[in-house]
């Protein structure tokens, strides 16, 4: 568990699509309902150092029975001898406050939604900082989750059994590989010793989701990691 600090109303509002300054009203449910989602959250998170090795199927990942498919993993964990595995959560409460609120207000609800998502994004972030205060990593490579690029969101699953998931954080997946609750993320992060093409070129041209990125009309996500 952790404390879950102000959520970034200006990245909540790009989820919510607005291009440069939100207007009036999205700024005064942003204010109106900030606090309110703050209060309900309960986020968690769990992660797992593991070893990162490649062959002909894919790239294996000790301590999962899957291999990771794909070219774009592959890419993107080059050069990578460990990784870490990172499963994160704002609580059901989130799922929970969505619905009731698009109960009576379907733009509050949206302003909830995205709110949200800005608090898990926040979330990572804090998780990665803790992580990596103790965990050895001279360079890292930003999150990668199944479902972005070529690697299949059926993985899912075998992150979640990596990490013991269900138990620890209380997240579960779907039969369609959905995460519940829905505003949770899991995703690996590799480690190695120098850096990496992709790492001394961040930005939008090296992320794996360029062209397929709600934020790329609009200047970019700004994570740099």
């Amino acid at each position: 568990m952790m404390t879950l600090g102000i959520i970034s109303k200006a990245e909540a509002a790009r989820y919510m699509g607005v291009k440069g300054e939100p207007d009036k009203a999205v700024r005064e449910l942003l204010d109106k309902y900030e606090p309110i989602v703050r209060a309900k959250l309960r986020p968690a998170y769990v992660y797992r150092e593991t070893e990162v090795s490649f062959t002909a199927d894919g790239v294996q990942i000790a301590g999962m029975n899957a291999v990771l498919t794909g070219e774009d993993i592959r890419r993107h964990l080059a050069g990578c001898g460990r990784a870490v595995l990172l499963a994160a959560t704002v609580s059901a409460e989130a799922d929970k406050l969505i619905r009731q609120t698009a109960v009576t207000d379907m733009a509050a609800a949206l302003a909830v939604d995205c709110l949200c998502s800005a608090a898990v994004e926040q979330v990572c972030e804090h998780a990665e900082e803790e992580i990596f205060s103790e965990v050895d990593a001279p360079f890292r490579t930003w999150r990668f989750s199944p479902g972005y690029g070529d690697l299949p969101i059926a993985l899912q699953r075998d992150f979640l059994l990596a990490l013991n998931a269900q138990r620890r954080i209380g997240l579960t997946v779907t039969e369609n590989s959905l995460l519940v609750p829905s505003k949770s993320v899991t995703a690996i992060i590799g480690i190695s010793q120098a850096p990496s093409a992709q790492e001394l070129k961040r930005g939008c041209e090296s992320c794996n989701m360029r062209g397929r990125c709600a934020f790329s009309e609009n200047g970019g996500c700004g994570r740099k990691n």
